[in-house]
């Protein structure tokens, strides 16, 4: 049997958590420990920009004593991400090459985007649980220290993801240089929270009902799974109970919350807050039902480092297909700004005719193939904006927008591919200077704009003239065959300007056919 031990490590806002795992291809993938230790660098991070070097001193000691745990459990390989309290602090490579040379670990700055997909993933990797609950109308919503993500499913698609603040952390630092009575924090709660959550209500709701809410944190969760409010199943609760639970909180104090929950004093203060945002956001979303799977960003990344080793058969990870959630997040943005859905579509599927076609030719990945199809679908969004100047205005659209589960420079790619679509195409000297690019993302970005430039000559007046796309490769020539009755002047007279940057990046000259049928 093939197994591997593997340790996924957090530095997160106000915890520093490890746990190990065994995956194999018999057992699936299998928690053997799980080591946390209360760590506030959000509270510096949020503060001032920077986290002290007491913090830093003692993050450095626990992750020398989680080194030691992982040789005791001879782990094969490890993953250690920073959230959102690394992510905004200003001297991030600073820190971070003083941790690896205190510590010999590696920290990965994770997106805002990428944390919350990975959070999603681990929920999903509870298979069946997962299915059942998005079939209907579903909040997936992630309490962090820094912010809040809101998704949407709908009949098991995800509809939009949105983030909003504060998380817990930074809410419970901001209060901090507020003067109120205990009775009043709910009120307030409400004050900080709901104007956002009544724009998201407005702007992604419309008329559909939520039902079923999938909630993960790091307070909230544990009462649920340690069933603390004697439901009928773990992790579950019907929304009238958990109201009421809230409402107890209130009228208790810190300590003695504690005592009656298991819990350490010093998280009581979180737990409130944690609780008090789920319940305004049931109260705006309508929801009937909530479910706490337990689960944490270490989940995710055990079940990422499983799919890419292959050592577990996907029905043993989950069988969702996330490449989709990415897909509806994008044509939800194309929607949002008023792109044509039929134009997008035949679009989508001219550029990944060609990109499949060139398979040989490319050198390109399956991932650089949804970056393809991103673009396709996000580089009309700017219409919304400008129709004189569509690709900046669609550049600006997406890099202000996330899209679970790209990394920055992913959504980078994606941006400029769009924006070189309609403009001329800056070369390395210029696009270089930019702090994404490399050699490697460079040559990426250039042969993905050759192949969208080039379906775009395909389709010059937007009518959808073609159902129908052959191509053949001979020598040096790439024949692209559309049949169709139409009447192709337009496109056959200036098919030629859309072809210049693809003869440069791939050395082969795109000739256009029409058949008639």
């Amino acid at each position: 049997m093939a197994y591997k031990t593997f340790a996924a490590i957090d530095v997160g806002s106000y915890e520093l958590a490890m746990k190990i795992f065994e995956i194999s291809t018999k057992n699936g993938i299998k928690e053997i420990d799980h080591i946390r230790h209360r760590i506030e660098l959000g509270t510096d991070s949020y503060h001032t920009g920077k986290i002290s070097n007491e913090r830093v001193d003692e993050l450095c000691r626990i992750l020398r004593e989680f080194t030691e745990i992982m040789k005791s459990y001879k782990v094969d390989a490890y993953k250690a991400y920073g959230t959102s309290a690394i992510r905004e602090t200003k001297n991030a490579l600073i820190l971070l090459d003083q941790i690896h040379m205190g510590t010999g670990i590696k920290i990965e700055v994770l997106s805002n985007s990428e944390q919350r997909f990975l959070d999603y993933k681990s929920v999903a990797a509870k298979g069946q649980a997962f299915q059942n609950v998005i079939e209907k109308s579903t909040a997936f919503i992630d309490i962090g220290g820094g912010s809040i993500q809101l998704s949407l499913f709908d009949k098991d698609s995800l509809v939009t993801s949105q983030n909003i603040r504060p998380g817990v952390l930074r809410m419970r630092e901001e209060l901090a240089n507020v003067s109120y009575r205990s009775y009043q924090l709910d009120e307030i709660v409400e004050e900080m929270i709901c104007d956002r959550l009544e724009s998201f209500r407005k702007m992604f709701m419309g008329n559909r009902k939520i039902q079923n809410i999938i909630l993960v944190d790091d307070y909230v969760s544990l009462i649920l799974q340690r069933d603390f409010l004697e439901t009928k199943k773990k992790g579950y609760v019907d929304v009238r109970t958990f109201l009421e639970f809230v409402d107890t909180l209130k009228k208790k104090k810190a300590r003695e919350i504690a005592l009656s929950l298991g819990l350490a004093q010093e998280n009581i203060a979180l737990l409130h807050l944690s609780a008090l945002l789920l319940k305004h956001m049931i109260q705006v979303l309508g929801a009937e039902m909530l479910w706490a799977p337990g689960v944490s960003i270490c989940d995710g990344m055990a079940y990422e480092y499983a799919e890419r080793t292959k050592l577990v058969a996907p029905e043993k990870c989950g069988v969702h297909n996330f490449e989709q959630d990415i897909l509806a997040c994008a044509r939800d943005i194309n929607r949002r700004y008023q792109g044509s859905e039929e134009r997008t579509r035949e679009r989508e599927e001219i550029v990944l005719t060609i990109f499949d076609h060139m398979k040989k030719i490319h050198g390109l990945t399956k991932r650089d193939r949804l970056l393809l199809q991103l673009a396709a679908i996000l580089c009309e969004c700017g219409r919304y904006i400008s129709l004189v100047n569509v690709a900046q205005s669609s550049y600006s659209i997406i890099l202000s927008t996330e899209i679970i589960g790209l990394s920055h420079v992913e959504r980078e790619i994606v941006a400029n591919v769009v924006k070189y679509t309609a403009e001329e195409f800056d070369y390395y000297a210029t696009l270089g200077r930019a702090a994404f690019i490399d050699r490697e993302t460079y040559l990426r970005i250039a042969k993905l704009t050759a192949i969208i430039r080039l379906s775009a000559g395909l389709d010059i007046s937007h009518r959808g003239k073609f159902r129908q796309i052959k191509i053949t490769s001979k020598e040096d020539k790439m024949i692209l065959t559309v049949e169709t009755n139409a009447d192709m002047t337009l496109e056959l007279g200036l098919f030629g300007k859309c072809t210049t940057l693809f003869e440069e990046v791939y050395n082969m000259k795109p000739v256009m056919k029409q058949k008639k049928i």
